[in-house]
């Protein structure tokens, strides 16, 4: 893989049973961009970013990152920080000791690099909440943080802005921007428009599992 290019996806489709659900998709992710992916639902943008993440096999085609194949140098991406659906927690605790158990399971990181995550999206580290009591919102923030508290240098987002306010939507915004650096890469699937105008460099559409620069 040659200069800043950090993923590169070739020749990848993805069908379950007789539907094609991702077809001849083509594409590569620079560092130091935020892209943007558009498209109506069930187009395809979650299962690609779900191949991009490892979570899923594609039938056929190749996902490289960082120059190393997926599936055959390693099963999973390192340095990711990935947000897909609902984020699941534990919900008898609270936001802190979710995150604490989470940065556990791979010692990268240890309490101060937590509570600073935790604050960047604005929650309170020390707040007590199980996170069965909190908002949609709150939830939603406490994903983000658990996606960037190891620094990582790929974000893989889909739809992080789903249930924020207005308030919440702008410190994810200038969260994100801070990620538009060298060695940074961020892949953002987002139904908001102004999302994709002030935050994307790069941006593709999805239609029927195809991918297209717009």
């Amino acid at each position: 893989m040659v200069g800043n290019v950090k993923i590169s996806i070739k020749e990848l489709s993805l069908k379950i049973g007789e539907d094609t659900i991702l077809e001849d998709i083509n594409a590569e992710f620079e560092s130091g961009k935020i892209y943007g992916l558009i498209g109506r639902n069930g187009s395809g943008k979650t299962m690609l970013m779900k191949c991009i993440c490892g979570y899923i096999r594609p039938t056929s085609g190749e996902i490289w990152v960082e120059g190393k194949k997926l599936g055959k140098d390693m099963d999973f991406p390192d340095n990711l920080g990935v947000i897909i659906e609902v984020p699941g927690f534990i919900p008898y605790y609270s936001g802190m000791k979710n995150l604490m158990l989470l940065a556990g399971l791979r010692g990268k990181i240890g309490k101060e690099e937590v509570r600073e995550a935790i604050e960047k999206v604005g929650l309170n580290p020390d707040m007590k909440k199980s996170v069965s009591k909190y908002s949609l919102g709150m939830r939603q923030r406490l994903g983000i943080a658990q996606a960037v508290m190891e620094n990582p240098d790929i974000l893989i987002l889909d739809e992080p802005m789903n249930g924020l306010d207005v308030d919440g939507v702008e410190d994810i915004r200038k969260l994100l921007e801070s990620w538009r650096q060298p060695g940074k890469l961020v892949i953002l699937a987002s139904h908001m428009t102004e999302d994709i105008r002030r935050l994307c460099d790069v941006v593709f559409r999805m239609e029927k599992g195809k991918l297209k620069a717009e």
